[in-house]
């Protein structure tokens, strides 16, 4: 798989957790950042194919990182907690980037295990169980000259709608997978300005970066699709098809977040037109997306639902400019 984005620097010494990582763009990462020295942590769903995945890893390392895989369902709280736990203690309890990358799309009015809309329970609420769950990790390996990293994937695709905290898992609407999905893609983004808020007011040498990785020829649709036989399932594979960069290049956003020169809140994505595709660079973010009342709220829901102690803590908000 040739490489399109930016070199990177020597990661030996470093540990960074992918999530989604059996094709697509969890792929492209994981052969990125284990080539450059780093050891990787793949999550998969199944087993066989993350054996798959993590050979095509290690068969092109040359004695750089290493790769490993841990089972991860995201759309199932038991397994975030076994997930977080097991790598935890793989890892001795140091984790320097999270790569929130996995996700799902546009399929049918599903539910998760936990009885939560599917694309909002497998897009934000696993990845926040998950991300509230390894913060000790990630706060032990930062520094304040080189903080550890969270980064949240979004998409294109939160411009697309709002977000009803009165109905999150479509009980009394009519479902729309779009809608639906673009909701799930406004709340990492909200997650992420809020996350880093509150790291910010702890002073924790972590960082809450998010990124998007423009219209990129991913496994993502093209699974989503598999299960909708209608005329515009088919269509959407068109553009998806002809327009789409490679994942080499659409992982550039990502690698920069969690690698290069950022600030926490920062939101990434490709700088070409409409955001579609180009070298990694600011990206625009919806003016929902930038309301903290909301972000706050959402927070509250998440901790709420999820039945997950947020981290940072409201207690650790108090005190000399805390707001408890």
């Amino acid at each position: 798989m040739t490489q399109h984005h930016e070199p990177l620097p020597d990661l030996a010494g470093r540990t960074i957790v992918v999530t989604g990582t059996t094709s697509g763009l969890g792929l492209a990462l994981s052969l990125a950042l284990a080539g450059a020295g780093a050891r990787v942590l793949m999550t998969v769903r199944d087993a066989e194919r993350g054996r798959a995945a993590v050979e095509q890893v290690r068969a092109g390392l040359q004695g750089r990182g290493s790769a490993e895989t841990v089972l991860l369902d995201l759309a199932e709280l038991a397994s975030v907690r076994t997930a977080a736990a097991e790598i935890r203690e793989r890892t001795g309890d140091r984790v320097d980037v999270l790569i929130n990358n996995a996700a799902v799309s546009l399929g049918p009015h599903e539910r998760t295990r936990d009885g939560f809309e599917l694309q909002l329970g497998t897009n934000h609420l696993g990845p926040a169980a998950l991300t509230w769950l390894l913060m000790p990790a990630l706060r032990a390996a930062g520094e304040p000259d080189r903080p550890s990293r969270i980064v949240t994937t979004s998409s294109l695709g939160h411009r697309t709608g709002g977000l009803d905290l009165t109905d999150p898992h479509w009980d009394r609407r009519r479902y729309s997978p779009t809608l639906a999905y673009g909701a799930s893609k406004l709340a990492n983004l909200l997650f992420a300005a809020e996350l880093d808020r509150r790291l910010r007011r702890t002073g924790a040498p972590v960082l809450s970066v998010a990124a998007h990785p423009g219209l990129t020829a991913s496994e993502l649709l093209n699974n989503s699709l598999t299960r909708r036989s209608t005329w515009r399932a088919r269509l959407l594979r068109l553009p998806d098809r002809f327009l789409s960069q490679p994942v080499t290049d659409g992982i550039a956003p990502q690698l920069r977040a969690a690698l290069g020169p950022v600030r926490g809140g920062d939101y990434l994505g490709p700088t070409g037109a409409f955001e579609t595709r180009g070298p990694a660079g600011p990206a625009r973010l919806s003016a929902t997306a930038r309301d903290p009342e909301l972000a706050r709220e959402l927070w509250e829901f998440t901790a709420a639902t999820t039945g997950v102690t947020p981290d940072p803590t409201p207690v650790s908000l108090t005190g000399p400019g805390g707001t408890g």
